[in-house]
């Protein structure tokens, strides 16, 4: 008898880890959730989580619904990448129907919408002015982007031939310009606020195409808009600098 009971008296031993062990991968659970839901910013979110850790902590199951997603964007009016495909074949179409189509075109990347301008379609070889041509193209573009709240970057992009003159002593010289030529349009034309758009010219080191034949330095001579996605937009410099 005696050694029965001790026998049973042992098993039970041996299973009281699991209590412990299985109370110990609750409390990291829990740990990790309000760690990650320290991270964000979106208080809807902090709530949503706050949901959670109480449902875990009380032994409950907690659903997420499709559209509670984390990790969704945060901020209101910023495009999601669905409507910016939508934004990038609407353009296309409109090139298309106006057989410009080899002149402009679109793609989406981990940056966001990326809309590619052959230079041809803006500027002349070695120069930043717009020509009257170039005003119908930015035009166009622009009317697709009404009401998109994410950043817009511009970027100026050349071929790898030197260009050596008293305005333009390189190619970083000249991207830039082109960049900073469309993003005045864009403000002075169409009234895209100044801190949700910016410039930045690259020079000949972000080519398309390895630069071993025209036709391949044309594509690379180009001017890129990109609609950033939501995350990079959140991730651009606040406008909330001191101002007089």
């Amino acid at each position: 008898m005696m050694a029965r009971r001790k026998r049973s008296d042992e098993h039970e031993n041996l299973e009281r880890w699991l209590l412990t062990y299985a109370d110990l991968i609750t409390l990291l659970l829990a740990f990790f959730i309000v760690m990650y839901s320290m991270s964000q910013v979106d208080a809807k979110k902090f709530g949503k989580m706050s949901k959670a850790l109480s449902g875990v902590l009380k032994g409950g199951g907690v659903a997420i619904k499709k559209g509670d997603e984390i990790g969704s964007a945060p901020g209101k009016g910023v495009m999601k990448l669905g409507h910016l495909v939508s934004i990038g074949h609407k353009i296309e179409e409109k090139f298309k129907r106006l057989g410009e189509d080899k002149l402009v075109s679109t793609e989406l990347n981990e940056r966001g919408l990326v809309i590619h301008i052959m230079e041809s379609a803006l500027f002349k070889i070695g120069s930043a002015d717009l020509e009257p041509k170039a005003k119908m193209t930015l035009d166009i573009i622009t009317n697709q982007l009404t009401g998109v709240s994410n950043h817009i970057r511009v970027e100026g992009h050349t071929d790898n031939i030197p260009i050596k003159t008293d305005r333009y002593p390189s190619n970083w010289e000249l991207s830039s310009a082109r960049a900073t030529e469309v993003v005045r349009y864009f403000i002075e034309n169409h009234g895209i606020e100044p801190n949700k758009i910016s410039a930045l010219g690259y020079g000949e080191f972000r080519p398309l195409k390895p630069n071993n034949s025209a036709e391949h330095r044309a594509q690379n001579r180009r001017v890129d808009i990109v609609v950033l996605t939501a995350e990079m937009t959140a991730a651009e410099p606040k406008s909330d600098f001191y101002t007089p």
